[in-house]
């Protein structure tokens, strides 16, 4: 048994990590945030991020700065944010393969959501088809006519398998019986745009917004978006529910910290982005590239991680993907 003189020296210690947790989180921020999107720098979870954080570093006696650390389906940067020490200071934005692609495949040995306190979801955005101007394809009846008539020859890119887009190209194969010459891409959209200007490909699936330069340039056409719900910052783009289909996919932007994170840290973290993305200047921002502002809290954000990685599952196992 501890003696009487080392259980009060215990206790003692005990209190006063108590305290100076305590402390620290009263104290926070105490230096500049480090904010790391696991994806290269110009894509559209890079400029979301940017953008959120220059406005919600506004509410804080710090700033946030992006490290863009890219790598193995996002595991890179948030392995590094997980080993981080858990005091707020370090924050990860997560995607839909940080969600579904990577604890599916169990592809990253130490990748775990686990290891993280979920902040809150920021957006959300359906995929769509767009196609090369190149292609001769002017709407989605067109493309699947295309498809019909000749499988394994219209040229469709998607990310790698297990990603969001992989899985809507198989789904829509196997909802319309045609067959796709399915290229995928690794890393961000950047390296399908270029394909589609180049006619390396006929089209591609990703969000409207991650495609809305070469959209607004004439060298791409949307076609159809994965959504139940017309896009306001589309209107040319019809949802595939409007032609009698249920398919609905998608990304989104999370931000999470390390597991053991303080929850008055967390709590001032969320209060700071919550002011951002209600503000004026990020609505009307934002809704210019085509993405949906949809925010979840923390309280609120794991019950939505858990739904969508049974939802998302099932359908995997249905495709035997």
């Amino acid at each position: 048994m501890l003696s009487k003189k080392l259980k009060n020296t215990l206790m003692a210690a005990v209190g006063a990590c108590i305290i100076s947790s305590s402390v620290v989180a009263a104290d926070f921020p105490s230096k500049d945030i480090r904010l790391i999107v696991p994806w290269p720098a110009g894509g559209g979870a890079d400029a979301i991020s940017r953008k959120i954080s220059n406005i919600a570093e506004q509410s804080l006696p710090k700033s946030i700065y992006v490290e863009n650390i890219g790598g193995a389906v996002t595991a890179t940067g948030l392995m590094q944010m997980t080993r981080s020490r858990p005091d707020g200071h370090t924050v990860g934005v997560l995607t839909y393969d940080s969600v579904i692609t990577l604890p599916r495949g169990k592809m990253v040995p130490g990748y775990s959501l686990e290891k993280m306190t979920p902040i809150a979801r920021i957006t959300r955005e359906a995929d769509a088809i767009v196609v090369s101007k190149h292609s001769g394809y002017n709407n989605f009846e067109e493309l699947i006519d295309a498809a019909k008539a000749n499988p394994n020859t219209v040229r469709i890119g998607v990310a790698p398998k297990g990603s969001g887009p992989f899985l809507a190209v198989r789904r829509l194969e196997k909802e319309l019986g045609v067959s796709f010459n399915v290229i995928t891409y690794p890393g961000s959209s950047s390296a399908e745009a270029e394909a589609l200007l180049s006619g390396e490909l006929d089209a591609a699936i990703s969000s409207l917004g991650d495609f809305s330069g070469i959209i607004g340039s004439g060298d791409a056409k949307g076609v159809i978006e994965l959504s139940s719900e017309q896009n306001p910052s589309f209107p040319g783009v019809p949802p595939i529910s409007s032609l009698g289909y249920k398919l609905e996919t998608g990304s989104f932007i999370l931000l999470a910290a390390p597991k053991n994170t303080p929850k008055e840290s967390i709590a001032t973290l969320e209060s700071a982005f919550k002011t951002a993305f209600d503000s004026r200047e990020f609505q009307d921002w934002v809704t210019t590239i085509g993405v949906t502002p949809s925010w979840l809290g923390s309280t609120d954000v794991q019950a939505w991680i858990d739904e969508l990685q049974s939802s998302t599952f099932k359908v995997m196992d249905d495709l035997n993907l």
